[in-house]
């Protein structure tokens, strides 16, 4: 499960892009109760969102030359220059080189072989999120991608992952653990791309009530796709805001 003691290879932070930051400021705190802050102008108004005063999660807004509005997942890094290294060597991109973000950390934008993308983080005063697993907060990340073997090999070259089939329902579920984990640490998945879909990372949120949050989406202007039960794992559902980010949300079974 994720913690906020974050290993190699772990995720510690999510941001979303957003066209109209304080639109998409006012729909997750309608959604999830988050409150923001902001870094100020020489952060281009980056907003920490935060439950009890712990961050949960960062928007943005999208500079000119973005891609669509989305979610971007950063995996926890001592070296970011050395790492970006390593993903260029394994087959991915780096998208957007190692750069310091004023004291908060270093940061590079990066792409699987499928085309995924994600980031990397080397923490300096922000260390990453200060809640995970409790409602409102990121609860679980699942790459979709098709086909497994290629990311797989390349992930675990990059973080020393441990990737296991699960079983779940009729196929298996790939599931990530960490270098450092043991055998409660996994803190992601691996799912079978939806025909006309593209590669991503996709933040599943835990919340209380799953229903409940989906109506709510709905009446905020989000996109919601019909909720469904996993057996041992939980009640879910995928969403979109309203500017086309996309994530989940969970109520995880006890």
């Amino acid at each position: 499960m994720l913690t906020t003691h974050y290993l190699p290879g772990t995720p510690c932070w999510i941001d979303a892009t957003s066209p109209d930051l304080d639109a998409s400021v006012a729909f997750y705190a309608g959604l999830f109760g988050w409150r923001s802050v902001s870094l100020g102008p020489e952060h281009r108004d980056y907003r920490l969102c935060q439950i009890d005063g712990k961050t949960v999660a960062g928007i943005q807004r999208a500079r000119a030359d973005n891609a669509d509005p989305a979610w971007l997942t950063y995996f926890w890094t001592p070296d970011a220059d050395a790492i970006a290294k390593t993903i260029e060597q394994a087959g991915g991109a780096v998208t957007a080189p190692p750069l310091d973000i004023q004291g908060q950390g270093r940061m590079a934008v990066c792409a699987d072989p499928a085309g995924a993308a994600f980031a990397v983080w080397q923490p300096g005063a922000n260390k990453g999120l200060g809640m995970v697993t409790d409602p409102g907060s990121l609860g679980w990340v699942e790459l979709h991608v098709p086909g497994h073997a290629p990311v797989r090999a390349f992930y675990e070259a990059v973080f020393g992952w441990s990737i296991t089939d699960m079983p779940m329902g009729d196929l298996p579920y790939p599931v990530i653990f960490p270098a450092e984990g043991g055998e409660m640490s996994a803190v992601g998945g691996i799912a079978e791309l939806q025909p006309g879909d593209h590669p991503h990372w996709l933040p599943y949120f835990e919340v209380p009530d799953c229903d409940a949050t989906v109506s709510t989406a709905q009446r905020l202007g989000g996109t919601v796709w019909a909720p469904e039960t996993v057996d041992e794992v939980g009640r879910m559902a995928f969403l979109a805001d309203p500017h086309g980010a996309r994530f989940a949300v969970i109520t995880s079974s006890a």
